[in-house]
């Protein structure tokens, strides 16, 4: 199998796991993005991979997204986001079923990442956040649609609007994950993997081009709008005082402005 920068590749029968790893808290940038739907585009293709498995090294499935050098906000990240998102929003295009182990933190872009996936099974410290509101922007990787899509309307708009951080038993309970591992997620998740990749390939992947009809394009549509205000946020001392109140590990005090 080819060798990329930050992920390696296994595969076993006709599942191949997709292991994420830029440690220490895996944020993904546009490298990332671009491999990935690499990755995945070749498997795609490869008649002997049915389904796959993403998942990530260490305690911190993904933190979020890194743009890149420049302060947030200018004229140089929004141009580094917007390429990357639009690299991203091609994830959903994928043709195969995938699913993501979280072992650990899913957060922001993290939990756009992992709701990439099909199904996503949660390791016992699996933790969850749309912690948007917290940094004082607004919603990315297309979360507007794809979150209340998982976990219907009322709950993603509580999980937006507190940006509070649930652990992997409600994440099961409120089914933004669909598997709760005893244990280690990825051992769960190539179990689900290996019991989908048992099913007629054909069957699985026009079903799910079936349901997901018309989903990439509403998500891109989304992502587009939603970028746009993210960077009138990023021009906000809200947004200022959000990422300094992250980085220093303390409450935010906001001013709407």
């Amino acid at each position: 199998m080819p060798k990329y920068e930050y992920f390696t590749l296994k595969k076993i029968d006709y599942v191949v796991s997709i292991r994420f790893s830029r440690p220490p808290l895996n944020y993904f940038n546009s490298v990332v993005i671009h491999e990935l739907l690499e990755i995945l585009s070749d498997c795609d293709q490869q008649t002997d991979c049915r389904v796959t498995v993403l998942c990530a090294e260490g305690s911190v499935f993904c933190a979020g997204g890194e743009f890149g050098d420049g302060e947030a906000g200018s004229e140089k990240y929004i141009e580094m986001a917007s390429d990357l998102y639009g690299v991203a929003m091609k994830l959903f295009e994928i043709k195969k079923p995938i699913v993501a182990a979280i072992n650990g933190a899913a957060i922001g872009g993290g939990l756009g990442l992992a709701l990439v996936a099909d199904f996503r099974v949660a390791g016992e410290k699996a933790k969850f956040s749309a912690n948007f509101s917290k940094l004082g922007i607004h919603p990315g990787f297309g979360t507007t649609v794809t979150l209340p899509r998982v976990v219907g309307a009322q709950v993603a708009e509580m999980l937006f609007y507190t940006g509070r951080r649930i652990d992997a038993r409600e994440a099961y309970r409120i089914g933004l994950a669909d598997v709760l591992a005893a244990g280690d997620a990825i051992e769960a998740a190539l179990e689900l993997a290996q019991e989908i990749s048992s099913s007629a390939p054909m069957a699985v992947q026009e079903t799910k081009a079936s349901l997901r009809q018309g989903f990439a394009k509403d998500i891109a549509n989304a992502n587009l709008k939603e970028l746009e205000i993210q960077k009138r946020h990023m021009q906000s001392n809200d947004f200022k005082e959000g990422v300094k109140a992250v980085a220093e590990r303390r409450a935010a005090i906001f001013n709407n402005n």
